[in-house]
């Protein structure tokens, strides 16, 4: 399967010192199998940077390692409970050791029309129920989050 990544800078080789914490499944290296999130990431990532243009780097990736025991997985099919308190304790964590062991974790992005439900949750507008209720009607982005270099190797840059 395609697999894309968005940003403002050629990537040459992945390097996973590079990647920000606080993010939706942790510190590591993120792609989209949909090329226009993956485009809207770049054209993002360039704004907030103030430099650089926005660009896509394309990996091939083998989903068959999915159903081995080569990598510890998780994978959130949808928007749940799990999947939220897995995104708000990742978002949480100031520190660059991640809060989890997997080495690839696959699930819903949580984008801008999530984050305000997620605030909502934090500010105690809304319970955890209630959260993942108003996020049913959402069609979920997927993301790829490959947080080892073990997981790293199973991707082939397009060239």
């Amino acid at each position: 399967m395609k697999l894309y990544h968005g940003s403002n800078v050629k990537i040459e080789e992945i390097d996973l010192s590079k990647g920000r914490r606080g993010k939706d499944f942790g510190k590591g290296f993120y792609l989209s199998d949909d090329l226009n999130q993956a485009r809207l990431m770049a054209k993002r990532v360039a704004e907030r940077r103030g430099h650089g243009q926005p660009l896509i780097t394309t990996y091939n990736f083998d989903e068959s390692i999915l159903s081995g025991d080569l990598l510890k997985v998780k994978i959130f099919a949808d928007y749940t409970t799990e999947w939220a308190e897995f995104i708000l304790k990742n978002r949480k964590n100031s520190s660059d050791v991640n809060i989890h062991d997997y080495d690839l974790v696959i699930g819903p992005i949580a984008n801008d029309v999530v984050g305000i439900q997620l605030t909502r949750y934090l500010y105690g507008y809304i319970d955890i129920n209630g959260l993942v209720e108003n996020l049913k009607n959402i069609k979920p982005t997927i993301q790829y989050f490959f947080g080892t270099d073990k997981a790293i190797k199973y991707l082939k840059k397009d060239e």
